[in-house]
């Protein structure tokens, strides 16, 4: 069959899978037509999400780090993807264009208790914590194995300005994976001698979901590609026979009706298999949000299902068991004035955009905020103002409101946040804050083993690809946009048998100038 004629079926409208329906066209000379995006939702673009509007309020569930340093899938793709805003210039165009206009630089990067600014030139190690780290650094996967950051660390380490900077910055849990942990040491170690001023750090123009995703749906949209929302794949055929295996029909739901759509050898399928923010919910200024699991969503469920019995395709129990570990909440504000921001600007010595986080690191919660540029999403009218932030232990009591952030309202939020800045609360009159619970939002950090996340194509499939942040690509790091695109690009070029390399990793940690400045670093 010619790569013309070939269908593919896409489940999940995340940034995975749009990116490996651009490649199969951009690269793989598929027809945009023959390209099916079934996504349960009303919107694509999975976690880079961003909605509301002014007057009831914006939501972000969270954002993604970016650099221009790494990301070499990414930015591979929004090269070809046009800019809706600037013509003649592509996504990465603008989006550089943007950071050279608004350089980063944080000056607030941790606060204490009393509301100093922490000094953060120096790490704050002890010769223990060096040698320590250098040990977890080099040890092999295989003998890091399923142990956690804990076993390889003391926990005087977990103190150090180092240790609030780094886990604040990627969202990391001293019990989560130390396979995880080094390869964030290493993929990020261009990023090791600067994280107290967040110089490596790259935004996009608004949030990322109308940044990232609203083009390059336009593009997809542009080339045909059928977008199938509010669409629920119930199941995926698998058939299995001398260790060859292929999917041969889809199941799914679409406004009570079911279907079955069946799938030749020829044909492609990717499946996104789980996501980060499966089973959020938000909260509003007087509610917190609700308490949900995957069984009040089913987003693990189809994964569940293709796994049993087959170890090829992984193991989401290693991932999906322990909410506590895999659990913090977020909030979106938005402000009628302009009053919190020239109050925070004078405090941190940062116009918007050009701060990175602040974070509160006495918080009982591990509470951090973030001001970017503004507008931070299209249409944002003039003078409303927009801020995001996240605790890493919302489980626990407030240092200002005697209960835990889980069960807070926007407004119990916004005093604890105006407890640890003392400000006086009069500051958010016009505030509308909007908290949200995600239960698995750093599931992909939890410890786990060599097979509990399958290859982006498994082992003996000739037509089912999985795309997600639960796959394994060696030495790259989850909880990123590149890791799910280089999945994307990985199983695209694999399956359709493009003659093009995927772009290689760059291995700062490779460099002799990087790794000096590290160890220069570690020892200030």
């Amino acid at each position: 069959m010619r790569t013309t004629d070939k269908k593919a079926y896409l489940v999940g409208g995340g940034i995975g899978a749009l990116a490996a329906a651009a490649f199969m066209i951009r690269d793989g000379g598929m027809q945009g037509s023959n390209i099916t995006i079934f996504e349960a939702s009303p919107v694509t673009g999975g976690s880079l999400d961003g909605g509301g509007n002014a007057d009831d309020g914006y939501t972000l569930r969270g954002g993604r780090m970016l650099t221009t340093d790494n990301y070499e899938c990414t930015w591979d793709l929004f090269k070809s993807i046009p800019s809706l805003e600037h013509a003649g210039q592509s996504v990465y165009d603008e989006t550089i264009a943007f950071n050279e206009r608004h350089l980063p630089h944080s000056r607030a990067r941790l606060v204490d208790r009393n509301r100093f600014k922490v000094d953060v030139s120096s790490m704050g190690f002890s010769m223990q914590d060096r040698l320590e780290l250098l040990k977890l650094a080099e040890a092999d996967e295989d003998t890091l194995g399923s142990s956690a950051i804990t076993d390889w660390l003391s926990p005087a380490f977990f103190d150090t300005p180092f240790w609030y900077m780094w886990a604040t910055t990627f969202a990391f849990q001293p019990w989560h994976s130390a396979v995880e942990f080094k390869r964030y040491l290493h993929r990020f170690m261009l990023e090791f001698s600067r994280i107290d001023t967040l110089a490596g750090v790259k935004r996009t123009v608004y949030n990322q979901y109308d940044s990232l995703v609203r083009p390059l749906v336009a593009w997809l949209q542009e080339q045909g590609v059928n977008l199938i929302m509010d669409c629920t794949v119930t199941d995926i055929a698998v058939q299995e026979c001398d260790g060859r295996l292929s999917a041969t029909a889809i199941a799914c739901q679409r406004r009570g009706l079911a279907d079955v759509i069946p799938v030749a050898d020829s044909d492609l399928v990717f499946f996104q298999n789980a996501s980060m923010t499966d089973a959020s919910s938000y909260g509003s200024m007087h509610v917190a949000p609700a308490r949900r699991t995957k069984n009040d969503s089913q987003g693990w469920r189809l994964w569940e299902k293709l796994a049993e019995g087959r170890p090829a395709l992984g193991r989401p129990a290693a991932f999906n068991s322990s909410i506590p570990e895999s659990y913090w909440a977020s909030y979106t504000v938005t402000l009628k004035d302009g009053a919190f921001f020239e109050r925070m600007e004078q405090f941190t010595g940062n116009s918007a955009g050009t701060g990175g986080l602040v974070t509160f690191k006495d918080s009982n919660w591990l509470m951090s905020i973030v001001l970017a540029h503004q507008p931070h999403f299209a249409g944002q009218p003039a003078g409303v103002h927009v801020f995001w932030g996240y605790a890493l232990h919302p489980d626990r009591i407030g240092n200002f409101v005697a209960k835990p952030m889980s069960d807070c309202s926007g407004a119990d939020i916004l005093r604890e946040l105006c407890g640890h800045l003392n400000f006086d609360l009069d500051i958010m009159a016009t505030a509308n804050c909007i908290p949200c619970r995600m239960p698995y939002i750093t599931s992909m950090f939890m410890p786990r083993a060599k097979g509990d996340r399958p290859l982006p194509v498994p082992a003996g499939s000739v037509n089912l690809a999985f795309v997600s942040q639960f796959v394994e690509i060696a030495d790259d790091v989850v909880f990123t946009v590149e890791y799910s695109v280089r999945a994307a690009q990985t199983a695209v070029y694999q399956l359709l048998g493009v003659p093009r390399e995927v772009p290689p990793i760059h291995a700062h940690d490779k460099s002799l100038k990087v790794k000096l400045d590290a160890v220069i670093k570690a020892f200030q």
